[in-house]
């Protein structure tokens, strides 16, 4: 947590925090268990800046503190557990790294194909109570699949531009040379 004691990066954490908790309120529903969000943005953004740590946190926070401003059905903590990990692949694949196509690319297709097709399927189907049954599982499965494959892209382009904006505004070089404040 030393990186959260430097106040530059705990408000800039607590900026995309309210992001993807925002960002999760606008939706594009398909189905009752498919629908488009933009909420791993922010998440990324803070993985990619700030470590899979920071990601990781931002990811688990903007799951409970969605629910506690707008629940939308139970909690169900598996979300908060793919949020976080959404946070932990960004950090782990973009920080401290060159920032190229390919490199985004591929973490947005580990995003997907993890997160995305994997773990949002099985806690969906943990919560509906498909688990146990194989064939709805694989048909919420396969459902997911052209949803995330579209995904990728739109997403790589998304975090590129935000990338570059941050960078042009020097503001990643703020952050890489940020050392951790003590308090007075």
């Amino acid at each position: 947590m030393g990186k959260l004691s430097n106040i530059k990066i705990l408000t800039t954490s607590a900026m995309l925090l309210a992001m993807a908790v925002i960002f999760g309120f606008l939706k594009v529903p398909i189905t009752p268990t498919l629908e488009i969000r933009f909420t791993m943005i922010p998440i990324a953004v803070a993985g990619t800046l700030f470590g899979p740590v920071v990601g990781g946190i931002v990811g688990a926070l903007s799951d409970i503190v969605a629910y506690l401003v707008k629940p939308t059905g139970p909690f169900f903590p598996g979300f908060t557990i793919t949020a976080a990990i959404g946070g932990v692949i960004f950090g782990l694949m973009l920080h401290k790294k060159k920032i190229t196509v390919v490199r985004m690319l591929i973490a947005n297709a580990l995003y997907s194909l993890i997160v995305g097709m994997i773990l949002n399927t099985l806690m969906l189907a943990i919560l509906y109570g498909y688990l146990g049954d194989m064939t709805k599982f694989m048909a919420m499965f396969i459902g997911r699949v052209p949803k995330e494959l579209l995904m990728i892209p739109i997403n790589t382009a998304l975090i590129l531009i935000i990338h570059r904006a941050l960078k042009q505004v020097h503001v990643l070089d703020e952050f890489l040379s940020a050392k951790p404040q003590t308090p007075a």
